[in-house]
């Protein structure tokens, strides 16, 4: 049996992957009786953490938001700064880290108490993100996005308003699986309780998120992985580009530079091949020139024509003013 100290890190641990957690079960995952964890429940409230405990059939614990941050290693300075970077990266600031992003941002915003979350807030509302140009993301609620990870963390079903494509309003009712991130993007997986079928949303076009309180059991997949069905719906779109290029760098030097929604295919030990399926020509024209290796562009024509405008944007802005 481990350890008092590391058992109720352990503890600690498994209340934040969960909203609700039945007593005999976070017992038998901790591999001790149900009075020993009444003790270790005791030790974490004691520590500052709000531990609340439900009687009756459906009977457990769950971690509560507290009056106080309970005492991690930051203080309220820092656990607001902490979630408002957070809050950047889940939207794609660094590439590679959304996924782990909203991970730490759910953890975090589910212990801070409210006086804190309006300072979130404030900051949030006060922050201009950078812009992208014309094709820039669509702004996206960092609210509803932790919603919806809180709802597929606890496995409840949610309701939210919903943008199609094609311009059309909608209500949903989900029973939300993961989510996604895809070139500055999020996607929700979920199945569609109304069409009976699975189905992705973006993020930036789903508003209200609400927990219905019902939980449920996940379905099976259509495909091997949230990341593949997601992937599948965006090559079927009609705008969809299906990019490559012969790169003059080694493929695992391009995967580490880009990674993500692109793939790179040795030639050799100098070259490779890489593909990208996008709905946009700024993505792979700017990923391609984050690379800092020489490229030919084989496919679409249409992202050659893209780059010889950008280079001639480029090229201008490099000239002296006029006089």
């Amino acid at each position: 049996m481990a350890n008092t100290s590391s058992r109720t890190l352990r503890l600690l641990s498994l209340l934040q992957t969960h909203r609700h957690w039945p007593g005999e079960e976070l017992a038998d995952r901790l591999e001790i009786s149900v009075r020993t964890l009444r003790r270790d429940i005791d030790r974490l409230r004691e520590l500052g953490y709000p531990v609340q405990a439900s009687r009756g059939v459906d009977g457990g614990y769950r971690l509560a938001a507290g009056a106080v941050l309970p005492p991690l290693v930051m203080d309220d300075d820092e656990a607001v700064a902490i979630a408002v970077g957070m809050q950047a990266a889940a939207q794609g600031a660094v590439a590679g880290i959304e996924e782990a992003a909203v991970r730490a941002l759910t953890k975090v915003v589910q212990v801070m108490p409210p006086r804190l979350r309006r300072r979130v807030d404030a900051l949030r509302a006060v922050t201009e993100p950078v812009s992208w140009g014309a094709s820039a993301t669509p702004a996206m609620d960092p609210a509803a996005l932790i919603a919806v990870a809180q709802a597929c963390r606890d496995t409840e079903r949610i309701e939210f308003g919903y943008t199609t494509r094609g311009g059309d309003p909608s209500q949903r009712h989900v029973e939300p699986h993961r989510l996604v991130p895809v070139q500055r993007r999020w996607y929700l997986m979920a199945y569609d309780l109304g069409r009976h079928d699975w189905r992705s949303f973006r993020l930036d076009r789903l508003t209200a998120p609400r927990s219905t309180g019902t939980r449920f059991h996940t379905r099976e997949l259509p495909t091997p992985d949230a990341a593949a069905f997601v992937h599948a719906g965006i090559e079927t779109q009609p705008s969809t580009h299906t990019v490559e290029a012969r790169i003059h760098a080694p493929a695992a030097v391009v995967e580490a530079r880009i990674g993500g929604w692109a793939t790179a295919e040795p030639i050799d030990d100098e070259h490779c091949l890489l593909r990208m399926t996008t709905d946009t020509l700024d993505w792979p024209a700017m990923a391609l020139g984050s690379i800092g290796a020489e490229f030919t562009v084989l496919a679409p024509p249409e992202l050659v024509d893209h780059l010889r405008e950008w280079g001639a944007r480029f090229g201008r802005a490099t000239e002296p003013p006029a006089s």
